[in-house]
């Protein structure tokens, strides 16, 4: 599936505070934007230097195109924040942008800026659970509040190391987050063995979750520039009520039922692989 139930709706406001506490007491120190998200891209080392460098100039040019900006701008507070974390295996976090928002031509180039200013490098392993974990403690504390909080995760390889996946996408979704994927199914990259033909519906099954949740798989780096701008488009502009032509979305059919993706896969072949190597 190309793309994952994108629909209409007012707004989804972020988990309450615990039961009884005050839903309208006013926090000065709180900064409202219409929506948190956090963009954690992958940069395991089955990517090679040039799909690194491509993640990152496509992001820049994402956030500073007029279709972004513009979505922004139309929103209720017309500002969002959003980090930029690159991940790979358990505890590989590198934060290049830290929270910050975007409401300007001008803020939007200075995140640009930042993504571009140094060479990104690979790290070891895949784990997504790492990944969805680090997003949902790095939300909590970031000092904004929004009307949704999203966490866009992009990757080239189903979770094989750390916790299960489905375990840590079920706990952001107990906190209020939604999670869209961005599965990288390219052919470019190192390691053919950890590359998987059905990663669009692993990603569906396994890793997404919440209201309007969606997957837009890259199958050729020409394609990413495009992908990450209508994905980023359409993570903001979920805050209003739209009307979509019905060609935009590609459902799953009413007479068949989506394939279940093994959500273990990931770990399972790295344990073939592993027992190649022992003696």
């Amino acid at each position: 599936m190309r793309l994952l139930q994108v629909l209409p709706f007012l707004f989804l406001p972020a988990p309450l505070a615990a039961e009884g506490a005050d839903l309208f007491a006013y926090d000065p120190t709180v900064v409202e934007v219409d929506v948190e998200l956090a963009l954690m891209v992958d940069v395991s080392r089955s990517m090679t230097s040039r799909e690194l460098e491509i993640q990152r100039r496509g992001y820049a040019e994402a956030l500073t195109s007029d279709a972004v900006l513009s979505v922004i701008g139309d929103g209720f507070l017309g500002r969002i924040a959003l980090t930029y974390v690159e991940w790979a295996g358990p505890g590989s976090h590198r934060v290049v942008v830290d929270w910050t928002t975007i409401g300007s031509a001008e803020e939007a180039a200075r995140v640009a800026g930042a993504l571009m200013a140094n060479q990104p490098y690979g790290m070891q392993r895949t784990s997504i659970s790492s990944a969805l974990d680090y997003a949902a403690d790095t939300i909590e504390g970031n000092g904004y509040q929004g009307l949704r909080r999203v966490v866009d995760v992009s990757g080239d390889g189903p979770n094989n190391s750390g916790a299960p996946v489905v375990p840590a996408r079920d706990r952001l979704l107990q906190r209020g987050i939604i999670i869209n994927g961005l599965p990288l199914m390219t052919d470019e990259g190192v390691g053919s063995q950890w590359s998987m033909d059905t990663l669009d519906a692993y990603y569906r099954d396994c890793v997404i979750g919440g209201q309007g949740a969606f997957v837009i798989p890259v199958r050729s780096w020409d394609e990413f520039a495009d992908a990450v701008r209508r994905k980023i488009v359409l993570e903001i502009a979920a805050i209003q009520p739209r009307i979509m032509r019905a060609g935009s979305i590609d459902a799953t059919p009413a007479t068949g039922v989506a394939p279940q993706s093994d959500c273990l896969a990931g770990e399972k072949t790295w344990e073939r692989f592993r027992q190649q190597w022992e003696p």
